[in-house]
């Protein structure tokens, strides 16, 4: 029997959530399980909490470990899987720790042809950090390579964490970001 991981590891092959890096926070805070009930207030189907859900959980976590979707679903009082799908289903979730300052850096044809991997390679230079492989050592910046970033008719285009910069983006347009970063002019990631 083929299992995703080897014999030597494990005997029984593991669930895909159990295959994601798990948080050490557990639980959500009264307060955002609070701001979850607010929001599914507003609607008139539970589950349609859930994409609002996730962000107030990322917030909380950094990251959406698995704990954070089973916590989600329990403040919602929904399925577990729901949220699981959910959560591995959009890319705006990150599903493994981010640097403080998380570059998502598009490299899709209209970037590509604009310059997109040579954007990338100066944010991997100027970070020190490859994309996906998780925060630098200091904790500050993380590089993820995306497909779109919904800036074609501008590209290239790179996000910091939730702000998209997507016209004249360049080697001192990305030196000029990072020092804002460093001055604490930025909204870190997980706030």
């Amino acid at each position: 029997m083929n299992h995703p991981q080897s014999p030597e590891t494990s005997n029984e092959p593991l669930a895909p959530g159990q295959r994601l890096p798990e948080s050490e926070r557990k639980e959500l805070s009264p307060e955002a399980i609070a701001e979850i009930h607010a929001i599914m207030a507003k609607y008139p189907d539970k589950l349609a909490a859930t994409l609002p859900a996730l962000h107030i959980a990322q917030r909380e976590f950094g990251f959406v470990s698995l704990s954070a979707m089973k916590a989600v679903a329990k403040a919602i009082g929904i399925p577990e899987g729901h949220v699981f799908g959910v959560a591995t289903f959009y890319t705006m979730y990150q599903k493994a720790p981010v640097g403080k300052y998380h570059f998502s850096v598009c490299t899709n044809i209209s970037c590509a042809l604009r310059g997109a991997a040579q954007l990338l390679e100066k944010v991997c230079e100027k970070t020190g950090v490859r994309p996906g492989e998780g925060p630098s050592p200091d904790g500050m910046w993380s590089v993820e390579e995306v497909e779109c970033l919904a800036g074609c008719g501008v590209a290239p285009c790179i996000q910091v964490n939730h702000d998209v910069y997507d016209e004249l983006v360049d080697e001192q347009k990305l030196i000029d970001v990072m020092e804002a970063c460093k001055r604490g002019e930025y909204r870190p990631w997980a706030q």
